[in-house]
Parts: structure tokens; C-alpha cells; sequence
């Protein structure tokens, strides 16, 4: 939880509406007695990015990822065995 005076919730705004977009609460404090007068949080929080297909639950990496690909899929890769396309005609 962060707590934020009025002058100090105005100065930083966008910074604290961050920080309640990841989750955390932000009480708003009034006085040098620092009385909360509000609180500020999101509506919905932010779902966590996944960091592609290694945190997607239930993916498992085979050995055969790790393993020589083919002569064929290696010359596919390196642009070696697609096929040429024809020349365009132009107009005359």
C-alpha cells in the first residue's frame, strides 16, 4: 500500500495511477496529520503479460526441439529452396 499527500497525489499523478493500474493501493493523505481522505485503486487490474509459450501453462519443451532439423527444413530456412517466381509482364 503507498500513501500520497493531496500536493504529492497531484504531482505525480500518472505515476500513482501506474502503480494502482499493477495492483497496489494508493491512499490519498490531507494535513500534516496525514488523515486518509481517499484511496485509489483500479477498477480491474492488469492481467500479467506471459512471457510467450515457456510461461503458458501447461507447455512442455520435447527433446526433439533440441535436436538437427532436416536438410529440407534447413534449406527452407535459408531461402534456398523456395521456388523462383516469374518475371511480371508489363503492359505496353
Amino acid at each position: 500500500m503507498i500513501s500520497a499527500t493531496i500536493f504529492e497525489a497531484k504531482t505525480n499523478l500518472s505515476e500513482l495511477l501506474k502503480k494502482a493500474l499493477n495492483g497496489e493501493t494508493v491512499i490519498i493523505t490531507s494535513g500534516r496529520s496525514r488523515t486518509p481522505v481517499a484511496k485509489l485503486e483500479a477498477i480491474k487490474a492488469r492481467p500479467r503479460k506471459r512471457l510467450g509459450a515457456l510461461e503458458t501453462p501447461g507447455f512442455v519443451l520435447t527433446k526433439a526441439f533440441f535436436e538437427p532439423l532436416p536438410e529440407v527444413a534447413l534449406r527452407l530456412w535459408n531461402g534456398a529452396g523456395q521456388p523462383k517466381r516469374a518475371a511480371r509482364r508489363t503492359k505496353k
